[in-house]
This record gives C-alpha cells, structure tokens and sequence, in this order.
C-alpha cells in the first residue's frame, strides 16, 4: 500500500487549523505528530490526518469507535 505524504499547506486545508494549532496539539499529543523528511521539512501521512479528522467527527457527534 503505496503511503501520501502531506506538507503543512495541505493538512491546514484538510483540517481548517492554523500551524500554531497543528503543532500545540502536536506538543499535547492531540494531534498526529510529523515524519521528517529533510533537515528543513516535515510532512504527514495522509492516513494519520485522516484518521484524526475521522476521530474529531466521531467525538462531535457523539459516537464512539
């Protein structure tokens, strides 16, 4: 199963959040944390996104998975 990496722009679409969020949340452990790609650059696996967003759904509506 081939994996798709996300930089910053991409997951602060997909999830609505600023970087300050993503990486408080990160530092919390509320949220994925990234995979370093380089010395300057990080991204995230498109599943853990995902996933996250899947669980912030789930939570806001009550359900339990």
């Amino acid at each position: 199963m081939s994996q798709s990496i996300l930089r910053l722009p991409a997951v602060r679409a997909r999830t609505g959040r600023s970087r300050s969020s993503i990486y408080a949340d990160i530092q919390a452990g509320r949220f994925p944390a990234p995979i370093k790609l380089g010395p300057r650059s990080v991204g995230w696996l498109e599943t853990d996104v995902t996933r996250w967003l899947e669980s912030r759904i789930a939570a806001s509506r009550g359900s339990v998975r």
